[in-house]
């Protein structure tokens, strides 16, 4: 019944029907049944019991949600994200270092109500889309452990997908705050670049990198945007639009059309139930809004310059005094990865600049006829053994409609697309241009229901999380 979505906790809590000392419990019941490859870090229970019993002291007469719109709600941040006392790794225990001050973000959120419980297991250096490159285990899918979680933030989307946690942070630069939604069937919100600040947060790309929003529904993580968002000085990729942006859900277009991309443009990796999966989706879509054939070919183009292009030699910037002092201390395929920065000098860097720049005008021209463009969130899933087999080559296939978003600075959102008769999670991306994400969110929004797409391990139906009865429905909308 996905009873921790933020808009049924709010309403359980409007009525009295939980507190937040009895969802801290369900919480931690959760977390001592689940995998323990989810968690690098997690606060301890009579930390989490404090702060519960603190704020149903302050709402003891009625909970001012104006204030403090995440009352109660537990959440969790990926390892890469500081909280002030508690070891940040990026998943290296060589890199571990206990922060002084708590990221920009997670400070917000914790004023709006929300109680942090812990630091999720990602792919180290948030390098890779599968949820195995991890010297802290690999985080297991949520429905079927046998398969992987994706990544990179890889234990924030099991997390919210086995309901240990309302919604959870992620980073994204390639596609990390989307594909583990893809796999493990929530939403993966990806704003638009600059709209939630960076600071407190380890980079891999600097100018690319976003923090990115696990949920149950699209509401859900709208939500959580608005109460983060917000112009930061101190933060030099904060953009001054994060302030005024709106960032509630909005009143569709009076005939939104959805870019479909045109049939030999996509591929699906020899995974004919993807493919069904898909057409399906198209199918559903063609019954909600208006369709039109979009040429993806330079935004897939666009997304070949993020690890064949001089970008790599930015994640190499971002930790290249560590990797000096301990070689020995990535796993090998980070380091392969990362180490190829090397290969690339400044004319190489203007070079792809250029090519960017020409290929982000053609696609300007694709989404200018068009509400959004919609795509498969990842072609294909595959097996932890799978991925062991052919690490690199099987990671790429994962980003192939994913890394190009930061790159054109596009904003996305990750939603459900449907299932594998396993039961596996398939997932659909809508997309469009930076500022968008309002409206992405309205729109998937909108899909999500008509459709009533199954949400995370419980599958539990979409409408039952959306037609929740909300407390002050206008600051949740």
């Amino acid at each position: 019944m996905s009873e921790f979505a933020i808009e049924r906790l709010r309403a359980a809590y409007d009525s009295g029907d939980r507190t937040p000392t009895d969802v801290i419990e369900t919480h931690l019941g959760r977390v001592n049944d689940g995998p323990a490859q989810l968690w690098i870090h997690t606060v301890e229970p009579a930390i989490l019991r404090d702060k519960a019993a603190a704020l149903e002291e302050m709402a003891a007469d009625s909970i001012d949600w104006d204030a403090y719109p995440l009352y109660g709600i537990p959440f969790a941040i990926k390892d890469n994200i500081d909280y002030a006392g508690t070891p940040t790794t990026a998943g290296c225990p060589a890199y571990e270092h206990v922060p002084e001050s708590t990221a920009a973000v997670v400070t917000q959120l914790r004023e709006a109500g929300a109680i942090l419980v812990g630091k999720t297991n990602l792919d180290q250096f948030a390098t890779g889309l599968v949820g195995t490159r991890s010297p802290y285990g690999a985080c297991p899918n949520a429905i079927d452990s046998t398969y992987i979680s994706g990544g990179s933030s890889s234990g924030s989307g099991v997390a919210v997908a086995s309901e240990q946690v309302a919604f959870a942070l992620g980073t994204d630069t390639a596609g990390s705050g989307r594909v583990p939604a893809a796999l493990n069937g929530i939403v993966g919100l990806k704003p638009s670049r600059g709209v939630l600040s960076n600071r407190g947060v380890v980079p891999a790309c600097k100018s690319l990198d976003c923090v990115a929003i696990f949920a149950n529904s699209c509401r859900d993580a709208l939500t959580v945007e608005r109460v983060a968002a917000g112009f930061d000085p101190k933060d030099a990729y904060s953009q001054r639009d994060a302030d005024t942006m709106p960032l509630s859900l909005e009143s569709l277009p009076e005939q939104p059309v959805i870019g479909i991309p045109e049939q030999a443009q996509l591929t699906f990796f020899d995974d004919a139930e993807a493919r069904d999966c898909f057409a399906a989706t198209v199918s559903s879509v063609d019954e909600i809004f208006s369709t039109q054939a979009i040429d993806l070919q330079p935004f897939i183009d666009a997304g070949r310059l993020l690890y064949q292009g001089p970008w790599v030699a930015e994640r190499l910037a971002a930790i290249q005094d560590f990797l000096l002092e301990h070689p020995d201390a990535l796993l090998e395929t980070t380091r392969s990865i990362i180490a190829r920065g090397r290969d690339f000098d400044a004319v190489d860097a203007y070079t792809a600049e250029y090519k960017l720049r020409r290929l982000a005008r053609k696609a300007t021209t694709q989404l200018k006829p068009v509400t959004a463009i919609i795509t498969p969130t990842t072609g294909t899933t595959y097996t932890r053994a799978a991925i062991e087999e052919k690490p690199v080559e099987r990671n790429s296939n994962l980003g192939y409609y994913t890394n190009f978003m930061n790159l054109l600075n596009l904003s996305a959102i990750a939603i459900p697309g449907g299932r594998y008769e396993s039961g596996l999670p398939f997932g659909i991306t809508m997309f469009a241009d930076r500022g968008q994400d309002a409206l992405l969110a309205s729109l998937a929004d909108h899909y999500c229901y008509e459709r009533d797409v199954s949400i995370g391990a419980s599958g539990a139906p979409y409408r039952s999380i959306r037609d929740s009865e909300l407390p002050n429905q206008s600051t949740a909308d």
